[in-house]
């Protein structure tokens, strides 16, 4: 993997560790601005005032138009701006992350195959941020839902290379099955559950099955940066 090569000059600890969370703290806080300035609306009550949270999804933000019908100009820049910091970081990231396995050709397997999906989901990350969901749907749910059956596999295999590994604290490990258990539940809920245009106690549901898996995703991601720093 020769990607290493081309930020050969920027620690491992910096990759690994502090873009990571900065990235986090960055994605929180434009999250919560996004929705500090969205209009209004919501997909059963357009006359809502502002951002709700239990029944605006993330996506809302980054719609071109809230659900009120105003222009939602500034919730969709930060919120696109947002995944895209996020999905850079990952990238880099991930392609930094197997050479702490190279000294186990197995392992090193495992990590890049799930790095190879972790990429994946990254664009899908960027691409979730530049597709609103008002204007172009369908590519907006196919990024969106991507980033989910992506990084479930990506869990999967660095949940055994960390197992796997004499390096790793075993602690590690079961936090990244906790997080491949939360995707896992999670794709089954976008697979099997009410559609969220069913009625209003579906899109309940949706939306905070959708917030919990998210905040799954920020501490498994800082929970992580623990476990690397030690290396």
């Amino acid at each position: 993997m020769n990607f290493y090569s081309l930020f050969g000059f920027i620690p491992k600890h910096t990759l690994l560790v502090i873009l990571p969370r900065l990235a986090t703290i960055l994605f929180i806080f434009f999250q919560l601005a996004g929705m500090f300035l969205y209009p209004g609306g919501t997909m059963f009550n357009s006359a809502s005032e502002g951002y709700t949270f239990s029944e605006n999804f993330f996506s809302d933000m980054g719609a071109y138009t809230a659900r009120n019908g105003e222009p939602n100009y500034l919730s969709m820049i930060l919120f696109s701006f947002s995944l895209a910091i996020v999905g850079v970081t990952f990238i880099l990231y991930y392609f930094t992350l197997p050479l702490l396995f190279k000294s186990n050709k197995l392992n090193y397997l495992f990590t890049l195959i799930g790095t190879l999906f972790a990429f994946m989901g990254s664009i899908c990350l960027i691409g979730t941020g530049l597709t609103p969901s008002d204007l172009v749907l369908k590519s907006h749910q196919f990024f969106a839902n991507n980033i989910f059956y992506s990084f479930l596999l990506t869990s999967f295999f660095y949940t055994i290379a960390i197992f796997r590994s004499n390096q790793i604290e075993k602690k590690y490990a079961i936090g990244y099955f906790i997080f491949f258990l939360s995707i896992f539940i999670y794709v089954g809920i976008l697979n099997f559950g009410p559609s969220a245009d069913l009625n209003n106690s579906a899109l309940i549901f949706q939306v905070i099955s959708q917030k919990i898996i998210v905040l799954v995703f920020i501490f498994s991601v800082i929970h992580q940066t623990f476990g690397f720093s030690k290396l």
